[in-house]
């Protein structure tokens, strides 16, 4: 049979499916189901659609308002009464732009044609395009224009859960879609083109965008009056029934967007995490550190709260007031912005994993890195240098040079990896995009990507997914699905410690801070550059409290820092989840195999008669096993490369390193009694920046354990390097360190 003769079975055959007529169940009006979305207690925080059913279900199309029916049709397809369920002057025109700009542009897609898939799951491919067009002839041959009008408009998804115009309509305005204005029906016809973004309960300023293309377009057709819709365009996007329950605005908003994207939207009861009187509690806190702040820039807030064992959502307060005329619908929880220095924690606890220990000394002196965009300044938030400082000062304190120098011992590909451990997807731009700034915030992330990553300090240094519904007693929720391991169970208790101890904070912040509670707890606060963002989190044994304080503008604040910004607000809402919840202890270090030692508050070493003393915690094969050589009868003697520092000399401008380093000496001062590569770590992944300089793009060997470190001999991949540093190579590479016939180490990595 030749091409012909298959050409014409095929038609044959399309044409019987065709005039077969369409099973009578495909077109029964679906029972109109609620949905009814809970708290963990059982209180109703919001329905999606009327309870008497007066202004929801199927609405006969003879019932619908005129302006309805008429911007569907104009906005959507306007030859619908023309064509018989395929617009071909119009599929020719998206076939045309479609192939020009080699991407989809235009679907072309017939309200009959869109009928279809409300009726059957058809994929977005070209076949499914086709089964498509075959569906909307087969709809168009059995039914009328009307039946096929009144079958689409009350299927349409128009956002939050509504289907159809009259849930659509009762949801957002309270009306009937038979009683509705020009501007409502104009927003109701503009949704269906993306119902899931552009709705006013997610964004108003889409919302209100979406509508004046809607009214421009009825003008363009003829089908108003300008005058009529500019009077439209006036009209509130939102008219809420007073007596419809709409708590928790921004939780339940986000978890209906997240149902939206589902095939099969649910319906019924959802019994949610959330609690609202902790809810309820902690808006009043916003709203009062919003009108605290007004004055010096502080126009919103934001807070979120999980529970630190099943990642629960207890409370989540996206904004002040969520019917605010100016960006109330924005959601802060989800926003990503700054975070500044609320990063330090992880790059400190990967640190931690690579051979630094909280007594490790630090420099805190002015330094310069030459990076590929040119040469880096960091500097302190106030503008100052504090000289050798050991790793837990500089963690509690908030230095900004320690950390910077930390990034460029591990590397920040490596802290970009592990941030993407710890959640926070919103990192999506390459290691050398974000650059050594990393370390001190400059990517964007979330509140809540924050408050989930520092839940996973508390969970022995794994990050798992949040939680929006209500775990059943005795479920052990996140146990092993999506679970990723950020930091070794130790680092993450060291990194508790650390954030807990006010001792540790005083040089940085003062005798008295936000961050002191009446229970065990670790705080961490951060700006953004310019005062813009405000951040802390809380953590306690049992929940995490992230709270965020800014203007969605962006505009920056006057002298607001994280401390006397967010800081008031964290304090606030911690106290206020520990009335019901208890707090429970923190993760100690010892539960985790870290080891106390008696140290020298200055060198980290072991303290000796004359050092001011403190107990450190160590990992295993970290402790330092030398004495102090600092304090001697003279006083204090510090080594060559401290002494360096503390003169205040400007690091080399080429290699950002002191003289007495590039001599020979070492910041890192403590000695283990194990040998082991600290850099890099087994399974670390690299990227070799593009458009660098190969004299830049090389990766740091480094390790601990050995009787002198000129002994150590490195391999990589089987081939022995003479250099402290290798020049990154793609691909995936074994590298080994031997200081001894039974001294060895060895691991692997990747670079991309």
């Amino acid at each position: 049979m030749g091409a012909a003769g298959v050409t014409t079975l095929l038609a044959i055959a399309c044409a019987a499916w065709i005039l077969t007529p369409i099973p009578a169940a495909l077109l029964t009006p679906r029972p109109y189901q609620t949905l009814t979305i809970e708290d963990r207690h059982g209180v109703v925080l919001r329905s999606t659609r009327a309870a008497d059913g007066s202004m929801a279900g199927w609405v006969p199309l003879e019932q619908m308002d005129p302006d309805l029916l008429g911007a569907f049709v104009a906005l959507e397809d306007r030859r619908f009464h023309d064509h018989h369920g395929v617009d071909w002057q119009a599929a020719f025109r998206a076939a045309r732009d479609n192939l020009l700009y080699r991407r989809v542009v235009s679907g072309a897609s017939t309200i009959t044609m869109q009928l279809a898939r409300l009726l059957q799951p058809i994929d977005r491919s070209w076949t499914g395009k086709l089964r498509q067009a075959l569906w909307a002839l087969r709809l168009e041959h059995h039914l009328g224009k009307q039946q096929i009008l009144e079958q689409y408009l009350n299927r349409v998804p128009l956002g939050q859960g509504a289907l159809g115009v009259s849930a659509g309509a009762a949801l957002y305005f309270g009306a009937s879609a038979s009683d509705l204005s020009l501007g409502q029906a104009a927003l109701l016809a503009g949704l269906a083109h993306s119902p899931s973004s552009d709705n006013p309960l997610v964004s108003l300023s889409r919302a209100r965008a979406r509508r004046s293309m809607a009214l421009e377009r009825l003008v363009a057709l003829g089908h108003v009056l300008r005058a009529d819709a500019a009077r439209a365009a006036e009209e509130p996007l939102i008219v809420m029934p007073r007596t419809a329950p709409f708590l928790a605005p921004h939780f339940t908003t986000r978890l209906l967007l997240e149902a939206d994207g589902r095939a099969d939207p649910p319906s019924g009861v959802i019994r949610t995490s959330l609690d609202i009187q902790l809810q309820t509690a902690l808006e009043a806190e916003v709203r009062h550190t919003v009108e605290l702040l007004r004055d010096r820039g502080g126009r919103q807030a934001a807070v979120v709260v999980l529970d630190n064992r099943s990642g629960e959502v207890l409370a989540w307060v996206g904004s002040p007031d969520f019917w605010a005329d100016t960006a109330g619908q924005v959601d802060m929880v989800v926003s990503p912005r700054q975070p500044g220095s609320a990063l330090k924690p992880f790059l400190y606890g990967l640190a931690f994993d690579r051979g630094v220990t909280p007594a490790t000394v630090l420099a805190d002196v002015a330094r310069t890195y030459e990076t590929s965009s040119g040469p880096y300044h960091p500097r302190n938030y106030d503008r100052s240098f504090h000289g050798p400082v050991r790793a837990r000062e500089a963690l509690a304190s908030s230095y900004n040079l320690p950390a910077v120098e930390l990034a460029d011992r591990i590397g920040f590909g490596t802290l970009l990896y592990g941030l993407h451990q710890a959640g926070f997807t919103s990192l999506d731009r390459s290691a050398e995009h974000y650059g050594l700034g990393l370390a001190l915030g400059n990517g964007d992330v979330t509140l809540l990507e924050l408050a989930n990553g520092y839940r996973s300090l508390a969970s022995g240094g794994w990050w798992r997914p949040v939680q929006w519904l209500a775990t059943p007693p005795g479920d052990p929720a996140g146990a092993a699905d999506g679970k990723a391991r950020v930091m070794s169970a130790s680092a993450a208790a060291l990194v508790l410690d650390v954030l807990a101890d006010a001792d540790a904070r005083i040089p940085g912040f003062g005798l008295s801070t936000p961050f002191d509670f009446p229970f065990p707890a670790a705080a961490k606060s951060g700006t953004s550059r310019n005062f813009t963002d405000n951040w802390s989190v809380g953590v306690t044994g049992n929940f995490t409290v992230a709270v965020w304080v800014g203007d969605f503008s962006g505009r920056p604040m006057e002298g607001v820092s994280g401390v006397s910004g967010a800081g008031p607000l964290l304090h606030r809402a911690m106290l206020v989840t520990a009335a019901r919840y208890p707090p429970g202890a923190l993760p100690r270090p010892a539960e985790a195999g870290a080891v106390p030692v008696t140290i020298c508050r200055l060198s980290g070493l072991r303290a000796t008669e004359r050092c001011p003393k403190a107990v450190e915690w160590f990992m295993p094969g970290t402790a330092p096993e030398r004495d102090c050589g600092w304090h001697r009868d003279a006083g204090v003697v510090l080594p060559a490369v401290y002494a360096e520092w503390v003169a205040g000399g400007e690091a080399d401008g080429r290699t950002g390193q002191p003289a007495a380093e590039r001599a020979g000496g070492s910041a890192a001062v403590a000695i283990s009694p194990v040998f082991r590569i600290t850099s890099p770590q087994d399974g670390d992944r690299y990227r070799v920046p593009p458009g660098v300089d190969g004299r830049y793009s090389t990766l740091a060997l480094r390790a601990v354990g050995a009787p002198d470190d000129r002994s150590i001999r490195w391999y990589v991949d089987g081939r022995l390097t003479v250099a402290p540093r290798w020049p990154l190579r793609p691909g995936r590479h074994r590298i080994r360190a031997e200081a001894s016939a039974v001294l060895d180490d060895e691991v692997e990595i990747v670079v991309e």
